[in-house]
């Protein structure tokens, strides 16, 4: 007795197989290029030669002995200049946070009559945080990773391997 093709089970797979993976791969186009992945960096020569500038920055740091403690009282940060006996009149602070962007700020401090850098915030600021401490004149810069709060001070030194 002869059955007719749509109730054996092999011509569902034999012609099953093929669209599904038909109808797979279209779905699979079509999200690929409606979604696509943005470059990770589009010239790198440009991106290379600006790492090396930002790393002479920092070997400018070290070679002038800046250094400096940063320390979180409450709401109240303090950095002060341990490296070097010379005062700034202004210095740019940006922090970074690693994840979410819309936290990152930057802040501009003038020195208080001890020579320290204070600023007071509205909530406290918490977590993990990329600092980068530079001159006014944007000629040298300290960057380092730390978490807040911090009760002691943290010495913030010119390394080169930190740059980023």
């Amino acid at each position: 007795m002869k059955t007719s093709w749509y109730r054996e089970p092999w011509a569902w797979l034999v012609f099953g197989l093929p669209f599904v993976s038909l109808i797979s791969g279209t779905t699979f186009y079509i999200i690929a290029n409606s979604n696509p992945d943005t470059v990770v960096v589009g010239d790198y020569y440009k991106k290379g030669k600006a790492i090396n500038f930002q790393v002479s920055k920092v070997k400018l740091a070290q070679k002038l002995g800046m250094r400096f403690a940063l320390r979180t009282e409450g709401n109240n940060l303090i950095i002060k200049p341990t490296g070097i006996e010379k005062t700034f009149p202004l210095l740019n602070i940006d922090f970074v946070h690693p994840t979410l962007e819309a936290h990152d700020f930057k802040l501009t401090l003038t020195p208080d009559a001890n020579g320290n850098f204070r600023h007071y915030f509205e909530e406290p600021i918490n977590g993990k945080w990329k600092i980068t401490l530079s001159s006014f004149e944007n000629k040298w810069k300290i960057q380092d990773t730390i978490g807040l709060p911090q009760s002691d001070f943290i010495e913030l030194i010119p390394d080169p391997t930190k740059v980023q």
